[in-house]
């Protein structure tokens, strides 16, 4: 079983259309809707995580783009600079998926792009303002 953690960016003029219903309906992949903000006469922005056979969750993503969404894993969007962190671990207590933790070894705080779900919460929370999001 693959699984993959992505950002759907819709246009505004398939914000009405079941394109997650078709990725679980005709591809078979299994879905968690980890955020979503769709507005009419707007750009649709849906965080995904989904799950299936490595075969069917690529024809899945290719279905998407090829309906005209714009497909990009989510480790791309969120990103901590490096150089401006001071590691004061603030972001470590608000983080729900431990995406960000205390290393025992170096005492500093490392990040795991993997296990984030672009939830936003160590924002607001950084000193140095090192955490990013950018969809």
């Amino acid at each position: 079983m693959a699984a993959t953690r992505i950002v759907l960016h819709y246009p505004k003029t398939m914000i009405d259309q079941p394109v997650v219903y078709h990725l679980a309906r005709d591809y078979h992949l299994m879905f968690n809707i980890l955020r979503a903000d769709i507005t009419p006469d707007a750009e649709g922005l849906m965080v995904l995580e989904l799950s299936g056979d490595a075969t069917d969750l690529e024809r899945g993503l290719d279905y998407a783009r090829q309906a005209g969404v714009r497909v990009q894993p989510l480790g791309n969007d969120v990103t901590r600079d490096e150089d401006v962190c001071t590691h004061c671990g603030a972001c470590v207590t608000i983080c729900p998926t431990a995406a960000l933790a205390i290393d025992v070894k170096s005492r500093e705080v490392a990040f795991d792009p993997e296990k984030c779900i672009a939830c936003e919460l160590c924002v607001p929370v950084c000193p140095p303002h090192a955490m990013r999001v950018q969809f």
